[in-house]
């Protein structure tokens, strides 16, 4: 694991896993879907997985080429310490040439996820030994002005987007066989003898994407504000759809459930490849635990496995994507298909609520809600108290359930769900709700955060009014825990939109992701902190991802205008 490793501690044992291999995984590659295997499914979960298989997208390669030098300058007016400034055309390059202990960087003048390729040349007496480059990709610029080591971050090193090469006989192109996701390349020379130099020229980035294009842009935005914030959600968006919907394109290049879920709302309105949301659907519907829960993630290559932890609240939002897909398609056998999935993770997390109708989180598994800033592993889940935003997770999620059985399974006895659903509401007025503070609490210690109103609001636990009332106060109380990821922050949007806190929402994403928009950001960031933005969860800023999924969905509420 990477952007959750500290999970792999409590990872189910390998017995519990199961992982179906996929026959023909990297064949095909012409067509725009996959045909299918040619064995026959003998399990429900082979079939699935058969089914995603069959809708594998393939993903045409773009050039596009680097457009200027640059040269990182320390300038603290700007949010991440450096100005990165023109200082030549890239076309310079080619008459220029680089020798041990030189280096370059070029801008390729937006965030790109793809290939590198060049000529690599030579110029001297003689090109009598191989030319040893270090690459280093950056997707903004502390990734290429700073140096990646030390590296203290508890995520693996080897993510740390780096290549060293050798080439032996020059002149020769050159291709990257590892895809990277970069606005910037520094070009370092290594090593070469005394006897030459190297040139560089024709750097490209074979673009990678299985988005498609954005039919749906609006034609006027209310400010270039907001259409720099639609923009750069889209193309977050755009960069992290490949085979699967990636939570990031640079780390962990993976499909997560939580970033599933807001990523298929953006596309939705945007690209509407709901052929890629229904794979994803069938990856983890083909891959769940023994016990029937989906797991957080899961893996694709070099066939699809299972991944190693089962996030709780991630758990109980398949219902709601299987809902979301359906909304957007009307596409029922898929939904009837995929119920039993969705009733059993709502099912499963039920049992663990008690006579009292609170939500017990068991030992075995994990609750995400949010990150935490923090230099390890232990201080990356500190922080806020889950247990008041996961009763209201379930709750939600067991109203997504209902919803969605109504639509597609009208006969379907959904008695037990809706009464456990009920007992866990009025739980949670008496037990969480404080209504002398008008506000949530959470925990032994009355904790007082931004999650535990934001779900406690998207579950109408309260009526409309004081809904609004907890969600106001909570984001002037100098003492409530904040958000640190875009994960959340939307999360607290989308509530702020149903308490129709319209103004408030509108102003939260100009502050929040339009202060990315003011730091240059091409792409929505992985985790953002205002007052701290260089702030990791990782331990690192070096290892942050700064385009990643589930900052994408600014578009989302862009698009339908705000509307609940």
């Amino acid at each position: 694991m990477n952007r959750r490793e500290l999970l792999i501690k409590a990872a189910v044992v390998a017995s519990c896993i199961k992982a179906w291999p996929v026959q023909n995984a990297q064949a095909n590659a012409g067509s725009s879907v996959r045909t299918g295997t040619d064995a026959a499914a003998t399990t429900p979960a082979q079939r699935y997985l058969q089914l995603a298989d069959a809708l594998t997208p393939t993903l045409p390669e773009v050039a596009y080429p680097a457009l200027t030098v640059v040269e990182p300058k320390a300038d603290k007016s700007h949010m991440l310490g450096y100005a990165m400034e023109k200082t030549a055309g890239v076309e310079t390059l080619a008459q220029r040439t680089f020798k041990t202990g030189d280096s370059v960087i070029v801008d390729f003048g937006d965030h790109y996820t793809g290939f590198l390729t060049f000529l690599l040349g030579w110029k001297g007496v003689s090109c009598d030994s191989p030319a040893r480059l270090r690459l280093t990709f950056g997707e903004v610029v502390t990734d290429v002005a700073e140096s990646l080591y030390p590296y203290n971050g508890w995520i693996s090193a080897a993510w740390l987007p780096e290549e060293i090469i050798n080439v032996d006989f020059l002149p020769a192109p050159v291709r990257i066989a590892r895809r990277h996701a970069f606005r910037y390349v520094k070009i370092e020379v290594i090593a070469t003898s005394s006897n030459f130099s190297v040139t560089f020229d024709n750097l490209q980035v074979q673009a990678v994407s299985s988005a498609g294009e954005d039919r749906q842009r609006p034609e006027r935005y209310d400010s270039a504000l907001w259409r720099d914030i639609d923009k750069a959600s889209i193309r977050t968006l755009h960069e992290c759809m490949q085979t699967v919907f990636e939570d990031g394109p640079k780390r962990d290049r993976r499909l997560w459930l939580g970033d599933l879920r807001l990523q298929a709302l953006a596309n939705y309105v945007s690209f509407n490849n709901t052929d890629l949301v229904r794979r994803c659907l069938y990856l983890f519907a083909g891959l769940q635990r023994d016990d029937g829960y989906v797991t957080a993630c899961v893996y694709e290559k070099p066939a699809p496995r299972i991944g190693e932890v089962v996030l709780l609240d991630y758990a109980a939002l398949f219902g709601c994507v299987l809902l979301d897909y359906f909304r957007a398609t009307q596409d029922k056998a898929t939904a009837v298909e995929l119920w039993p999935i969705a009733k059993k993770q709502i099912e499963l997390l039920l049992q663990h609520v008690n006579q009292e109708g609170l939500f017990i989180i068991p030992e075995k598994d994990y609750v995400f809600i949010d990150w935490n800033s923090g230099e390890d592993q232990d201080a990356a889940i500190q922080g806020i108290d889950k247990q008041t935003a996961m009763q209201g997770v379930l709750i939600y999620s067991c109203q997504r359930l209902i919803e969605l059985g109504k639509a597609i399974l009208p006969t379907e006895n959904m008695d037990a769900v809706a009464e456990k659903m009920k007992k866990m509401t009025v739980a949670a007025r008496e037990v969480f709700y404080d209504p002398a503070l008008q506000l949530f609490i959470s925990g032994k210690n009355r904790q007082i955060s931004w999650a535990s109103q934001i779900w406690m609001a998207l579950a109408n636990v309260l009526p409309q009014k004081e809904r609004a009332i907890s969600l106001q106060k909570v984001m002037i109380t100098s003492e409530a825990i904040r958000p640190l990821t875009p994960y959340l922050y939307h999360h607290m949007v989308d509530a702020l939109v149903q308490a129709e806190l319209t103004t408030e929402a509108k102003k939260l994403v100009e502050n929040y992701w339009g202060g990315m928009t003011k730091a240059g950001a091409d792409t929505f960031w992985e985790a953002f902190d205002p007052d701290n933005p260089q702030a990791s969860p990782y331990g690192s800023k070096q290892i942050n991802s700064y385009c990643h999924a589930w900052s994408c969905t600014p578009s989302y509420f862009i698009r339908n205008q705000f509307r609940k």
